[in-house]
Formats: structure tokens, C-alpha cells, sequence
């Protein structure tokens, strides 16, 4: 084969200069009929794809996805629970006391188990109060994300199932939904929900 035979798969391409490759680093022009692109170099300038429809800007408001919405109302349930819990043994503590006083246990023993009791009971009513509160922080940072709302929220949620075991049967509202709640945010779009404010590098 010769230097100037067309078929020749190793010779220069027809309609080249000398020495020239066929505009190397430099955007092709469009074919006739076809519309230009624009960027130059065969990508459309268009931002990154966001899997919740945010457009992939910066600062895009995102929809909070189904299940973490779902979680976010079960949080505030639990933490009503946890509040009404506590305010129930709170009164209760109040009203052994007093069936304590009109019983006539009169002894110094007595008198002393009922007081042990009643602090007891106390305290356990103000623990349950604190956990509630937490659990409605909780909820309320549901919107603002970040991964330590999200972490902090399974752990509340692990707790509340841990504790509604030893409460059964009157525990199983709060077991179902600390199950739920643990699911939810483990769940994909959970974790996505909650990292969207972080910076991607």
C-alpha cells in the first residue's frame, strides 16, 4: 500500500494538512442539522442529580421523606408517653403518701419506708419527665437533620424499646413504635435526610 491509496488504514486521513492533528483540545463543530451542546466538549452544563429532586444546588430545599416523617411523629408520641408517664407516677406518689397518712401507720419504720417510697417514685416520675423532653428535642430537629439528631434518635429509640420489654405488656405501644423509629431512620433515605447538609468533597 502506498502512501496516498485511501484505503490505507495507516495513512493520514484524508482532507488533513501536514503535520495536524484533527483538532485535538479543541470543541468539534456541530455536524449540519444538529444543534450545538453547550459546555464545548460533549456535556450539557446541567448540576449534579439529587435522588430527592432538589435540583443538586446548594441549599435546595429537599422533601423529608415518608418514613422519616413517620419517625418524627412517633418521637412525638413516645415523648408524650414519656411526659404522661411520668406526670401519672408522680401523682401516684402523692396519693399512696396520703393513703399512707389516713391508714394510721403510726410507727417511725413505717413512716420511713413510705417517705423511701415516695422519693423513689418521685424520682422515677422526673426521669420519665427528662426522657419525654428529650424525645420531643428530638423530634423538633427532625427538620434542621444532622447526623447526630439521627443518631441520638436511634439510641432514644433503642432505650425506649429496651425499657418497654421489662413493661410488657403495657409496653408494647412503646416497643412498636421504638422498632419503627430505629427502621425508619435506618433506612437509606433516613440516612440521607439527615446528611444532606454535609459538605461533599
Amino acid at each position: 500500500m502506498s502512501f496516498g491509496d485511501p484505503n490505507n488504514p495507516y495513512g493520514q486521513p484524508q482532507g488533513q494538512g501536514q503535520g495536524q492533528q484533527p483538532g485535538y483540545g479543541y470543541p468539534q463543530q456541530a455536524p449540519q442539522g444538529v444543534p450545538p451542546q453547550q459546555g464545548g466538549y460533549g456535556y450539557p452544563a446541567a448540576p449534579p442529580v439529587s435522588p430527592y429532586g432538589g435540583g443538586g444546588y446548594p441549599g435546595a430545599v429537599m422533601e423529608m421523606p415518608g418514613g422519616v416523617k413517620a419517625a418524627r411523629v412517633m418521637m412525638w408520641i413516645l415523648g408524650a408517653f414519656n411526659v404522661l408517664g411520668g406526670l401519672v407516677v408522680i401523682g401516684m406518689s402523692f396519693a399512696i403518701d396520703g393513703e399512707l397518712e389516713k391508714s394510721g401507720a403510726s410507727s417511725a419504720d413505717a413512716a420511713a419506708f413510705a417517705d423511701l417510697g415516695q422519693g423513689i417514685l418521685i424520682g422515677v416520675g422526673i426521669f420519665s419527665l427528662i426522657i419525654g423532653a428529650v424525645g420531643m428535642v428530638l423530634a423538633a430537629k427532625f427538620r434542621s437533620g444532622g447526623s447526630g439528631v439521627r443518631i441520638g434518635t436511634i439510641v432514644y429509640a433503642s432505650l425506649t424499646v429496651l425499657f418497654s420489654i421489662f413493661s410488657l405488656p403495657l409496653g408494647i405501644v412503646s416497643l412498636v413504635l421504638g422498632i419503627l423509629v430505629i427502621v425508619f431512620l435506618a433506612k437509606s433515605d433516613g440516612a440521607a435526610w439527615f446528611n444532606r447538609n454535609k459538605q461533599q468533597y
